[in-house]
């Protein structure tokens, strides 16, 4: 099979989706790799890199899209690249459908076969190729949250760790998963009073044991959920139901009984984000704000640090994507895992939850790659 990766276009991401490494591990499975020119730039990896690994190097993204049998990618298609699509084709990536009917559109009327990381699972019922960018994310929430906070940048002029005799900034998060778990442990790291809601009885006992009475937990409801917003310096946002829409937590009446200055930042804004007052920022223009509370929501966070992500998404995704390249559309009918991640098939949607967000009729998978 002949694989290809172009170079990403959205706003500042420096990630790649292919790295030298993982390049090598397609040419010993005996397929074709081609790469675009520079596209490995943000990563410290030249074209001289991708051709020692075994690739050819190609001029534009153009040549990618019309010469692969699977196009390799880190962020969905933007508009320019959803119409070089085509039936037959298969494209691996992050898609995030649910809140983005234009790009759901353009993949129904490419035909292409859309793998998206985000709805991969495996055997314990995780999503192995979204939890090494949730660990990122919710590490640089903290980050960028504690960054937002000073006073410079619009924000209260807390410190989170306090000093001594001055109490530490209170950062709370919703969702106890993978992101709000690495949320914490950033925050807590930093000498914060963190708090994490979850609705899972199971999940909060996993973290109260983890943390050992350093971060507090705490079961979310609304009246939990304004508590603990009112009092916050940093409120990350880490709420997933895969491959949905992230429903809206926090109400922008609730803004008015915050603390000015304070910090929201929406972790789940890939999939629409879960504070009200919440649209798609970018490492470009990271921040704005609504009625005094400054909002970060910045659509792909982990762009921020490319190596560190790269890597780590390649780690991840390359198990998956050399079954497709090995076995074509057979993996996706022989793995569950992988039919779990086919969101798109020759103009049908194959996700249940993407089916209901957009109103479209689902189409089951298995059924659909057989008959065809």
């Amino acid at each position: 099979m002949r694989v290809g990766c172009p170079r990403e276009i959205k706003n500042h991401e420096y990630r790649v989706g292919l790295t030298p490494g993982a390049v090598r591990e397609y040419v010993a499975h005996g397929h074709e790799v081609i790469v675009e020119t520079g596209a490995g730039a943000g990563i410290g990896a030249d074209d001289n890199a991708y051709r020692a690994a075994g690739a050819s190097i190609v001029k534009t993204a153009q040549e990618i899209f019309s010469r692969s049998d699977m196009v390799v990618k880190v962020k969905e298609p933007q508009p320019g690249e959803w119409v070089q699509l085509r039936e037959g084709q298969i494209l691996y990536t992050y898609l995030h459908l649910a809140p983005d009917p234009d790009q759901t559109r353009g993949l129904i009327d490419s035909g292409v076969t859309a793998v998206a990381y985000e709805t991969v699972t495996d055997d314990r019922g995780g999503l192995p190729l979204l939890a090494p960018m949730s660990e990122v994310a919710g590490r640089l929430s903290i980050q960028a949250g504690a960054t937002s906070l000073q006073k410079a940048n619009g924000g209260r002029g807390v410190l989170l760790g306090g000093v001594p005799g001055v109490l530490p900034g209170k950062v709370t998060v919703i969702g106890g998963g993978v992101v709000g778990l690495h949320a914490a442990r950033m925050a807590a790291g930093l000498g914060a009073d963190v708090t994490i809601l979850d609705r899972s009885i199971p999940r909060l006992r996993q973290l109260d044991d983890l943390f050992n009475g350093r971060v507090h937990t705490r079961y979310s409801t609304v009246e939990a959920v304004e508590e603990e917003c009112f009092s916050a310096d940093i409120v990350v946002g880490a709420v997933l139901i895969p491959g949905a829409a992230a429903p809206k937590l926090v109400s922008r009446e609730m803004l008015s009984g915050m603390k000015k200055g304070a910090v929201l930042v929406d972790v789940a804004i890939d999939q629409g984000g879960c504070f009200e007052t919440s649209h798609a920022t970018t490492h470009a223009d990271p921040t704005y704000e609504v009625d005094g509370i400054i909002h970060y929501c910045v659509a792909n966070m982990p762009g921020a640090v490319p190596v560190t992500s790269a890597h780590a998404l390649n780690n991840a995704t390359l198990h998956y994507g050399l079954q497709l390249a090995d076995k074509g559309i057979k993996a996706i009918i022989d793995d569950q895992h992988l039919r779990n991640g086919l969101n798109v098939h020759k103009g049908r949607i194959t996700n249940r939850a993407v089916a209901e967000a957009l109103g479209y009729d689902m189409a089951e998978p298995k059924a659909l790659l057989v008959a065809a």
